[in-house]
């Protein structure tokens, strides 16, 4: 279910459930703390979920490391590092890449099910809701077109918030979904990002259904520099592009 989710170079590690190697994991103290009283299922997904993203870093070629968060903000990555978690009923996700090639990752899951009524209205514009029932009435296909979009945007979310430190509401970020796996998110104006290039107005990521569920995946590619890159580093931007 990975193949096409995100572009070549972000390591995504998925688990459909509690068990297997990813669940075997031993938290790092600053994590046990986040979790000394939650109940035990809380425990299990922030455990497996965490077991996922030290897989994806042994990929890159990096030790394990503790993910703790700052607030109610996402997690902290290690230095050179970006990524994003995601979890649902029987499912949980961690998507890592190397800073020098991404600027921020953001991956979603949810249950292949409609958005829950008066939901809906609050996350999608008008054009949204439109776009959502002609698919439905084109795409014979059991996918949850609405919780879709809501999954579109919490993945822009994941990408944005590292970046910038602001806030992004549902009406902020305008989702196109095509039948074909692919999608559109537009931030109207991008948004400042301290120390950096402005987070991007117009992001593409992908999507697929299946058992039960949907995700989604997108990166902001690194800025390319004006020169030293040498060809190392433009191969590597030229297959992210490309992916």
């Amino acid at each position: 279910m990975t193949a096409g989710l995100l572009p070549a170079g972000v390591i995504l590690v998925e688990s459909f459930g509690d068990t297997g190697a990813a669940a075997g994991i031993r938290l790092f103290p600053a994590e046990e703390a986040l979790v000394a009283d939650v109940v035990a299922e809380r425990r299990r997904e922030f455990t497996t979920v965490r077991g996922c993203a030290r897989e994806a870093m042994r990929q890159l070629g990096r030790p394990p490391a503790p993910l703790v968060r700052k607030g109610r903000d996402g997690p902290v990555w290690p230095a050179g590092l970006v990524g994003s978690l995601t979890h649902c009923v029987g499912y949980r996700a961690a998507a890592v890449a190397p800073a020098g090639a991404f600027r921020a990752v953001g991956i979603d899951a949810e249950p292949n099910a409609p958005l829950p009524r008066g939901v809906a209205g609050r996350v999608l514009g008008a054009g949204e809701r439109a776009a959502v029932a002609e698919l439905g009435r084109a795409e014979h296909r059991p996918v949850a077109w609405d919780r879709l979009v809501f999954c579109v945007k919490e993945a822009v979310y994941k990408a944005w918030h590292p970046l910038t430190g602001l806030p992004l509401g549902f009406p902020d970020a305008e989702v196109s979904l095509s039948a074909d796996g692919t999608f559109t998110a537009r931030v109207p104006g991008g948004g400042p990002v301290p120390g950096g290039p402005p987070f991007p107005e117009l992001l593409r990521g992908a999507w697929a259904a299946g058992r039960g569920l949907l995700r989604v995946g997108l990166a902001v590619p690194a800025p390319v520099p004006d020169s030293g890159t040498g060809p190392g580093a433009a191969a590597v931007q030229a297959e992210v592009r490309a992916g």
